[in-house]
């Protein structure tokens, strides 16, 4: 059977949303959400990666529609939320923020937290600031934005990437390839869209091409469009330089916050943009979450592995309230 079989066995049916719309929620940033299953299911809310990857159809086939009342939206500066790209006015305080005014707006009490990667780093922001709202987490791909992984993901993936990464460094002068978080950060933020957009698709060609354990062809052009490599480029940029406005380790020393609620952690083996020793940290912080290593996966949501194991748990909070 083909991955993409393999895949499509995990999810389930692809969905439309049954509403959706935009909320304005300051003077410069409107966002997009959308609600898909079952209207008067158990509330999920679903975290997309980046910072500005936004949401794609294939996110809502994690969660039963029968059952469950599927909450997403595009963050600041993602996916159809508008401005594309902005990074003004654009923090994890605000994006906290951000999904308490979705949540007040939508009339839901509680919900099931779910988010990987970027995903994973604001679910555990916004449950240990908003525990109450929480029932519990399904988290993947562990990303807590600390100094170190900021320095893997610019510098550290050359070691398994080496020809990828000359590839984003050589997009640089050799003058400025000592810093090259600060070198983007000039290009990405300057005001010349020639200049930024270069710079947003080299980017974001850099993290599309290591994705997977096997890169995908298409996941690397997704990631080259205009319309995603501006909001992954200039936000995860902005998000990594100013250490996602958290103090150093901030997620994992405020873990007793959240501890009480169910929680399962995927993490693949072969994940070269959040490798595991991220998840093993918090795992070890956590250790009621449940922990589960695929073997044969990179970082990718759709790897088929992860998918399965993220839909599993999703099957067991819905049967059981919690994670097996």
């Amino acid at each position: 059977m083909s991955e993409t079989s393999l895949l499509n066995t995990s999810l389930f049916p692809a969905i439309e949303p049954y509403r959706h719309g935009m909320l304005e929620v300051d003077d410069l940033h409107t966002l997009y959400w959308e609600e898909c299953g079952n209207p008067d299911g158990q509330p999920v809310l679903f975290l997309h990666g980046g910072p500005g990857g936004g949401t794609s159809p294939g996110h809502r086939r994690f969660f039963d529609p029968a059952h469950y009342r599927i909450v997403l939206f595009d963050q600041r500066g993602a996916g159809k939320s508008a401005p594309l790209g902005e990074y003004r006015q654009n923090t994890t305080a605000l994006l906290i923020d951000d999904i308490e005014k979705i949540r007040a707006m939508l009339g839901i009490s509680q919900w099931l937290v779910f988010g990987g990667s970027w995903g994973s780093t604001l679910a555990l922001a916004y449950g240990e600031a908003h525990p109450q709202a929480c029932l519990g987490f399904v988290l993947r791909g562990i990303f807590l934005c600390t100094k170190g992984e900021v320095d893997w993901f610019v510098n550290g993936m050359k070691n398994f990437y080496p020809e990828v990464h000359q590839r984003f460094a050589d997009a640089i002068p050799p003058e400025e390839r000592g810093d090259l978080l600060q070198a983007y950060v000039k290009r990405l933020f300057c005001d010349d869209p020639a200049i930024y957009m270069e710079a947003a698709r080299n980017w974001s060609r850099y993290e599309g091409s290591c994705l997977f354990l096997e890169p995908q062809a298409q996941a690397i052009a997704d990631f080259e469009s205009d319309e995603v490599s501006l909001g992954i480029g200039r936000l995860e940029a902005h998000y990594m330089l100013n250490a996602a406005f958290m103090e150093e380790d901030q997620l994992i020393k405020h873990i007793d916050k959240i501890s009480h609620l169910p929680a399962v952690i995927v993490q693949g083996r072969y994940d070269v943009i959040c490798p595991p020793v991220s998840a093993y940290r918090l795992h070890q912080a956590w250790p009621a979450a449940k922990y589960h290593v695929i073997g044969d996966a990179g970082h990718a949501a759709m790897e088929p592995g992860i998918a399965a194991e993220l839909v599993r748990a999703t099957e067991q909070f819905k049967s059981h309230g919690k994670f097996l």
